[in-house]
């Protein structure tokens, strides 16, 4: 069905349940440009009953003649009983890869529906959700996007060139004017306004920030970046070859490999000491390359095995600079497991205990294998989106266009311009994809003169790249996220100014 033939059908007729039609979902694999089912429900978040709207559809990208070039999908998700909505924030989400739809935040974190997991993240049967407790739907209303290609998003057909679409630039650029259309759309203007990012998700929404900004004029209150990339932030040679170490200190002592001194103290007591030496001394050590001494090189290599959990010998025979990838396999090598990429706490086993990487990411197929049955059942029984497109959980996005990725300083400028944004960056200590302390660095790296720290703020959480998985961090980081939200939002009448 073409555009036009969509616009005449005008409101379809209601469906099954307490739900309507705002524009048809037609079954088969047809993108639908412009689609809206929305169902009405209810949650009880910190003891509070918060009754809401759920609202599943699509909105056009446009091109520069004003003509749909792709259907971007969306879930959103606003509270029904607050009738003035020029004082109610908007949080706009995002996951990464790129190449991934916002599934992961959506029913793994902030969204109101919960897939069902163990209390430490792991899949457990019969696949299906429950009510989140801790959903931020109580102070915000949210809205989960999928950019083109994951989910149900699509290029309206097969010619409109990809890299329209699939770089960093170009998915900054067409996603700052779809978030315009769905504001617009959605009477979201007074609203304050949030991003947030996840992964891949931190490269987009930091660029997205100053986008909406200059090119649409449309101030922000809060970004937050959840497990964030390296934002284009450069750090080559020793500094990259030395900030992964307090990560390697953190897997290590989850899994009991430090010594005895060091395993017996508390994570966050212990990390400290590994942040310091790697500042103060494995920098400058690395910084020395083949000058440094014989007997320097040997003290490095005795802390930083000592730290990691990998052998002095094997840390020696890589020049004091063990790859994530050999980390990974070597930690349990002598058990027969490897460690988890996106979450060390999770295991693998390999076809054989030899080599220098894990055959497979132990986490990611655990996550697949819960969240994939879980948005497909959602989607399609409870909110009630018809469609036989596939939902991808990863889309074909490739050749990406890394270019010219300036995100961290664009989210510094567009800090440093508007008086009213915040920075909130989360960080799970046992990720190896988006380490805690490259998450450090980049923050302080954004602020290099120490005037913006007063709106920067970094919280760890004892799990990994998807830290809400764990309850216990489910609930804490929910509940930062909501402190979050009301801070950075001023006094009514209070001006956007420096004094």
């Amino acid at each position: 069905m073409g555009v036009a033939a969509l616009a005449a059908a005008g409101t379809a007729r209601a469906q099954e349940g307490n739900s309507k039609n705002e524009m048809p979902v037609s079954p088969g694999r047809i993108l639908q440009v412009y689609s809206a089912v929305v169902t009405r429900h209810e949650v009880t978040i910190k003891g509070q009953k918060v009754p809401y709207t759920a609202t599943a559809g699509s909105l056009p990208v446009w091109d520069e003649d004003g003509r749909p070039v792709a259907g971007v999908f969306y879930t959103y998700y606003e509270r029904e009983d607050i009738r003035d909505k020029s004082g109610r924030p908007l949080v706009i989400s995002f996951n990464g890869g790129p190449g991934t739809p916002s599934v992961w935040m959506e029913i793994g974190y902030t969204g109101p529906r919960l897939l069902n997991i163990d209390d430490e993240g792991y899949p457990v049967q019969p696949f299906g959700l429950r009510d989140n407790p801790h959903s931020i739907l109580d102070v915000a209303d949210i809205v989960y996007v999928d950019p083109v290609n994951t989910g149900y998003s699509r290029p309206v057909h097969k010619d409109v060139p990809g890299s329209r679409f699939f770089g960093v630039n170009a998915d900054i650029k067409y996603l700052a004017e779809w978030i315009n259309t769905f504001v617009t759309r959605k009477n979201r203007w007074a609203s304050p306004k949030f991003l947030i990012g996840e992964s891949y998700g931190t490269t987009r929404v930091s660029g997205l920030a100053l986008e909406l900004q200059n090119a649409h004029w449309m101030y922000l209150n809060g970004v937050i970046l959840v497990s964030p990339t390296e934002l284009g932030i450069d750090r080559n040679g020793p500094l990259d070859a030395a900030l992964k170490l307090p990560y390697f200190a953190a897997t290590a002592w989850y899994h009991k490999k430090l010594p005895a001194d060091l395993q017996q103290k508390e994570l966050t007591a212990l990390l400290p000491e590994v942040e310091q030496f790697t500042i103060q001394e494995l920098i400058p050590a690395l910084s020395r390359g083949g000058s440094l001494d014989v007997q320097a090189r040997n003290a490095i290599a005795g802390k930083i095995a000592r730290y990691s959990g990998i052998a002095e010998k094997v840390v020696q025979e890589n020049n004091l600079n063990v790859s994530f990838n050999l980390f990974w396999k070597e930690l349990l090598r002598e058990q027969g497991f490897t460690v988890g990429r996106l979450d060390s706490r999770y295991k693998g086993i390999d076809k054989q205990n030899g080599g220098s990487e894990p055959d497979y990411n132990a986490e990611l197929t655990a996550w697949l294998q819960s969240f994939t049955p879980a948005i497909n059942i959602y989607l399609r029984e409870e909110l009630k989106y018809k469609t036989d497109l596939k939902y991808n959980m990863f889309g074909k996005v490739w050749p990406w266009d890394n270019q010219n990725n300036q995100t961290g300083e664009n989210l510094r400028q567009a800090i440093a311009q508007n008086p009213f944004l915040h920075l909130l960056v989360q960080s799970g200590y046992y990720d190896g994809a988006c380490d805690y302390f490259n998450a450090k660095y980049s923050m302080w790296q954004m602020d290099p003169g120490g005037r913006l720290k007063g709106r920067l703020k970094w919280e760890g959480y004892r799990s990994g790249h998807m830290m809400y998985l764990r309850k216990e961090d489910l609930a804490a980081a929910n509940e930062n996220l909501r402190t979050f939200i009301r801070e950075s939002i001023p006094a009514k009448g209070q001006p956007a100014k420096y004094e």
